[in-house]
């Protein structure tokens, strides 16, 4: 396996606690309907909802990095209110003056997200590495 390989596949997971559902953002919609570990009803709205705005081969990095709030798919993952897990580049000084290159971790709501046009993603320089997706609003959703 390549060494892209390697690096999708330490963020293609899916991790659950009592409170919600994390998606690793490398995944495409494709494969999480193949995952095992996905929930039924997650599969449902991804196959009911989700693909009629994207199409399966786009990973949940770029849809979320390139999603508008007038898009179908905004308002699916808006009623799941659906977070997203940040990496945003940051430089720390030590006090001898060396420079250190770091990513510090942010979580965003769809709104803070999608609010961002293209242009403040890429001077911010934001990586999305995950996707949260409480059960609550999991429950509350009707298919």
């Amino acid at each position: 396996m390549d060494e892209q390989g390697l690096q999708d596949r330490d963020f293609k997971y899916v991790l659950q606690d009592a409170g919600a559902i994390y998606l690793g953002a490398r995944y495409s919609y494709g494969e999480l309907l193949e995952e095992d570990m996905m929930a039924f009803k997650l599969k449902t709205i991804i196959s009911h909802y989700i693909l009629k705005d994207v199409d399966a081969s786009t990973t949940l990095e770029s849809h979320f990095y390139y999603m508008t709030p007038d898009s179908f798919s905004y308002q699916t993952f808006r009623e799941l209110k659906v977070k997203i897990k940040v990496s945003l580049p940051e430089e720390k000084r030590s006090l001898t003056g060396k420079v250190k290159h770091s990513y510090r971790d942010k979580i965003y709501t769809l709104k803070e997200l999608a609010g961002l046009n293209l242009a403040k993603k890429k001077q911010l320089g934001l990586i999305i590495r995950e996707v949260v997706i409480p059960k609550l609003g999991l429950m509350g959703f009707t298919v």
